[in-house]
């Protein structure tokens, strides 16, 4: 750790850390950066707030290793009691960070919405994406993140660690004795860049296969479950309406199955209601008017074919 000087506290809630950054090639002087942390109160309840810390103002270049570095071993404490890491606009986030003190920024307009399905994106399956072009990500300014420790007993440890630390007047160095585990800045960053924007066939191949084989198997599914709606009525009676093609269009015999059981479950409801009594009864009458008329019209012909016949 390198010597501090004095500082507040504690602003608005939050304990303030300072953390010295490191001279650079480009930048070869030695930097003061304050960590703002808090325990995590979202808004909306989440199941891992009360055993997670608040981080605010997190540096550009922060990584897992080296928030895990920060609040573990140069605060003093042992390591591995650190769960997880949630950083704001970080593609793995479970909702926690989005219900923190902050809002958090939206996204732009004009993008082309994905294509959900019930299990979740395709492209969140192992392998089925292709290559990172970035080997690691970079935060802008003023950015927040959540740390989830293992139990509430660590979080407490390690937010009381940062008080002893203020009292000693001591800063951590950021990024200490980890330079060789995360990926290097500058024009190393850069060179990486360009050679993953070319990933190898092979590489593009196994992707392309996966996703599709996924792709096909998901669109199987979802045609099985339309042609089952189309074809079984619900607790109502009424047959879901579902668009179709060819592909997905109901056969003859199934709709005629269809009816057939349809009008069998209908059975002894005829006279459920008055109009239904009505015009059965109508429908009855004219009926039976027209058997009258025709059997006048056949009494008729008789008495013609009668009248014709002359016996010798």
């Amino acid at each position: 750790m390198a010597p501090g000087h004095s500082v507040h506290y504690e602003i608005s809630g939050y304990r303030i850390l300072p953390i010295s950054l490191p001279p650079l090639p480009s930048y070869p002087v030695s930097a003061t950066h304050y960590l703002y942390l808090r325990p995590h109160k979202p808004k909306l309840p989440a199941p891992a707030a009360a055993r997670s810390l608040f981080l605010v103002n997190v540096p550009f270049d922060s990584t897992d290793s080296h928030i895990k570095h920060l609040l573990s071993v140069q605060l003093g404490l042992p390591p591995g009691r650190i769960e997880e890491i949630q950083f704001e606009g970080s593609n793995k986030r479970d909702g926690t960070l989005e219900s923190a003190a902050v809002e958090p920024r939206r996204e732009k307009h004009g993008r082309k919405r994905k294509r959900g399905y019930e299990h979740g994106d395709i492209e969140e399956l192992d392998g089925a994406a292709l290559p990172a072009i970035w080997d690691r990500e970079l935060r802008t300014d003023g950015r927040s993140a959540v740390v989830v420790f293992v139990d509430r007993l660590s979080m407490d440890a390690a937010y009381k660690a940062v008080n002893k630390v203020q009292k000693k007047g001591m800063m951590p160095i950021w990024g200490e004795e980890i330079q060789d585990k995360v990926p290097s800045l500058g024009i190393a960053r850069y060179l990486n860049h360009h050679k993953a924007q070319y990933p190898s066939k092979d590489q593009v191949l196994e992707a392309v296969n996966i996703y599709m084989t996924e792709f096909a198997a998901r669109e199987a599914a979802q045609v099985r479950l339309q042609a089952r709606q189309r074809q079984v009525p619900d607790e109502d009676g009424f047959i879901t309406v579902t668009k179709g093609g060819r592909t997905g269009a109901a056969r003859q015999d199934a709709a005629k199955e269809l009816a057939v059981k349809q009008k069998e479950k209908q059975k002894g409801l005829e006279d459920f209601y008055r109009f239904q009594t009505r015009d059965k009864k109508k429908a009855k009458a004219i009926e039976l008017m027209k058997k009258f008329e025709d059997d006048k019209a056949r009494v008729q012909k008789m008495k013609e074919r009668r009248g014709m016949f002359r016996p010798e």
